[in-house]
């Protein structure tokens, strides 16, 4: 037995629950109205066949001894088909029906106010109608109307309202497949260039701007997953540059000892001290391989090198609040950024942007962190008096300082420290414009 499997695409999946979602409303509809013509159809045939024993009746006139006598109208042809005219239970009238039609409306002689119905060999409603004389009845008027007709409006209808939906279904199912294909080519070219983003390791993002909502939510789970890939590559080469330079000096020492072995014949004093230098160079490779690969491994909780910007920067405004109470508070406003460094690192980049401002911030100094696609922007804003156009960039030379005789201490050293860790982590520091004070902007690789 053959096994109906669920469509392979997203696309399918939607488009076959719009048409299961359809196809069920419109059975519901289509049932209902059929039902309802149904009704409407034998309720004509009713009143059709109920007046016409009405018209016939009031043609009759019932004597004082019971007998009825029929007032001929001018032209009463179309009136007497298929009309039954009963004294008590004999016909007085009868039209030409078969067999079953008549017993039916025999039947119905005397039995008061009726309806029934035939189907052999033709579908047929009779109605009875009493003729009433004194208070008792003394006749009846059946009356009959085929019903081959109505049933075959109804048969018709119930054709082609199957018809329109099976038409309207497949429109829809097309219609559904088109438009989500099209709702979700979005989403393929962002997978396709997430997928080449992270082959080549570009810094390129999506962002949020320019998108759907639900777009723009997918565009930041993707930029998330770009940068924590962009963070495991960046501790990788962090990794890998940590052994080259680690076993740089034990494989230099050895290859020198193994030369100096092989230039020319030691004695046994010579050969041991050599072959004891190479066994402790090797050692110290071995230990040197081993802690680097243990602190790798012990980094399974979270991606390495990844610190939230505003809990850092929180932590760094208590600690100069404690240790600067007379300082002007630090004010931390972020939107919950993830750079692609350490926290430590992080530190070491903000503490000297702190220090400075609070060298020259009068009331107010704030650190604003904010996501862009692919990095993370941090600014340090004071309102003290700014750094001089005359010095500008310079203020990042080492020894440089913006007002020297500010009173201020400092060497000159913590913003080009401070520039260099950034640009080590793949990142910068650079001196914004602004109306009051200074502001230094660091921007970082995303975490």
């Amino acid at each position: 037995m053959k096994v109906m499997r669920a469509p392979a695409t997203l696309r399918g999946r939607l488009a076959l629950v719009a048409l299961a979602t359809t196809a069920i409303w419109v059975a519901v509809l289509t049932a209902v109205f059929n039902v309802e013509l149904g009704a409407r159809l034998r309720q004509q045939a009713d009143d059709l066949v109920r007046t016409r024993a009405v018209a016939v009746a009031a043609t009759m006139e019932a004597q004082p001894d019971g007998r009825i006598v029929e007032r001929e109208p001018a032209d009463d042809q179309a009136l007497d088909v298929g009309i039954w005219i009963y004294q008590g239970a004999t016909a007085i009238q009868r039209p030409s029906a078969s067999s079953t039609l008549q017993d039916r409306a025999d039947h119905l002689a005397g039995n008061g106010e009726t309806f029934t119905d035939t189907s052999e060999p033709h579908a047929f409603r009779l109605y009875a109608l009493p003729v009433m004389a004194g208070g008792r009845q003394v006749g009846t008027v059946v009356a009959s109307v085929g019903l081959d007709a109505y049933r075959f409006t109804a048969q018709s209808a119930l054709a082609g309202s199957i018809g329109l939906c099976v038409l309207l279904l497949a429109g829809i199912y097309l219609v559904t497949r088109t438009v989500v294909g099209r709702a979700l080519r979005p989403v393929s070219e962002m997978s396709a260039q997430a997928s080449e983003w992270s082959e080549h390791g570009t810094t390129q993002r999506f962002g949020a701007d320019g998108h759907l909502a639900e777009l723009a939510g997918l565009a930041g789970n993707l930029d998330q997953l770009l940068d924590r890939q962009a963070a495991m590559l960046r501790h990788e080469q962090q990794l890998t540059a940590e052994l080259s330079h680690e076993l740089r000096t034990p494989l230099a020492r050895i290859t020198a000892e193994t030369d100096w072995l092989t230039a020319r014949p030691r004695n046994a004093d010579d050969q041991c001290a050599s072959h004891e230098a190479i066994a402790a160079a090797a050692a110290q490779m071995q230990r040197i391989c081993e802690t680097l690969l243990s602190e790798a491994r012990t980094r399974t909780d979270q991606v390495p090198g990844r610190c939230a910007v505003d809990d850092v920067a929180r932590a760094l405004a208590g600690r100069s609040r404690e240790e600067h109470p007379e300082a002007p508070p630090i004010t931390v406003v972020g939107d919950g950024a993830t750079a692609g460094v350490p926290a430590a690192l992080m530190e070491r980049i903000l503490t000297p942007l702190l220090d400075n401002a609070r060298r020259y911030a009068v009331h107010r100094i704030t650190v604003e962190s904010e996501r862009r696609p692919g990095g993370v922007l941090v600014a340090v804003v004071d309102d003290g008096c700014g750094v001089p156009e005359s010095v500008g960039a310079a203020v990042f030379e080492a020894g440089r300082r913006a007002h020297p005789g500010d009173g201020h201490d400092g060497a000159g050293l913590g913003l080009p420290l401070a520039r260099r860790l950034a640009r080590a982590a793949g990142g910068d520091i650079t001196l914004a414009p602004s109306p009051d004070g200074a502001r230094f902007v660091v921007s970082l690789p995303a975490g």
